[in-house]
């Protein structure tokens, strides 16, 4: 019905088809590590002037 391969002719077929394996990434690769630029200008948050962005249902209602 089917052919059936020994382990060695199908471990040499399945090498000629896909090849190897790529080589394992490094954890200390797979992430970096930068200094964050300050922010300033107009990006940087305002505590005195955040009121101005705030909204509340109730307050515009006349709660």
């Amino acid at each position: 019905m089917g052919k059936e391969l020994s382990t060695d002719t199908a471990a040499a077929a399945r090498h000629a088809r896909f090849g190897k394996l790529p080589e394992r990434t490094r954890f200390e690769d797979m992430a970096e590590e930068a200094e964050a630029a300050p922010r300033g200008g107009a990006n940087a948050y305002n505590p005195e002037g955040s009121w101005k962005y705030y909204s509340c249902l109730a307050l515009d209602l006349g709660l």
